[in-house]
């Protein structure tokens, strides 16, 4: 298992300015064209999401047919509460669009908020937020691989490498149900 640690400041400018300076040349030559959808057969039915363990898995008919190392929301502990609390849900929800356009390297939508999340979230006198999304990297910052894993970064979202977003979103139909657990 990848260990997390916390990046400095310096590193962390120097890995934004290599990624800014790789990002422009990417951006020329990345075709962003999204994969195919794999057979049915090679098709997900359920997403699963184990946030202490920063995996995510692919499973048809009860089998764990792929699985990934991930990175989660910058603040991971916990259900998502409200917008900007960098937390990624846990629960129920479905993968219900897709966005081939995104700033991350393609993105598949998690259906959070729900009604519980909502009226929890009115109780409390703020916005559920959402738009998390299973994504790969920020677009022009693909070169750094695995080496996201080293921190939790998203804004709540799940993330891994763009050739793992590209397999995973060959392989996860709209209306596919997703379970994120603590």
């Amino acid at each position: 298992m990848i260990r997390r640690i916390v990046i400095s400041g310096a590193l962390l400018v120097a890995l934004t300015a290599g990624g800014l300076l790789y990002g422009q040349v990417a951006a020329r030559t990345a075709s962003g064209t999204p994969p195919p959808m794999a057979p049915v057969a090679d098709q997900a039915d359920l997403v699963r999401v184990d946030k202490s363990d920063r995996r995510l898995e692919l499973l048809r008919d009860g089998a764990v047919i792929a699985a990934y190392d991930i990175s989660l929301g910058a603040a991971p502990d916990g259900h998502k509460r409200q917008e900007g609390d960098e937390r990624t849900p846990e629960g129920r929800y479905v993968i219900d669009w897709r966005n081939p356009n995104s700033i991350a390297h393609l993105s598949l939508h998690i259906s959070y908020p729900n009604a519980d999340d909502v009226a929890q979230a009115a109780a409390a006198g703020v916005s559920p937020g959402g738009n998390i999304m299973i994504h790969g990297l920020p677009n022009g910052f693909g070169i750094l691989g695995r080496l996201h894993l080293l921190v939790d970064w998203t804004d709540g979202c799940i993330a891994v490498t763009d050739a793992e977003m590209r397999e995973i979103w060959s392989r996860v139909p709209n209306g596919t149900p997703i379970e994120l657990r603590g």
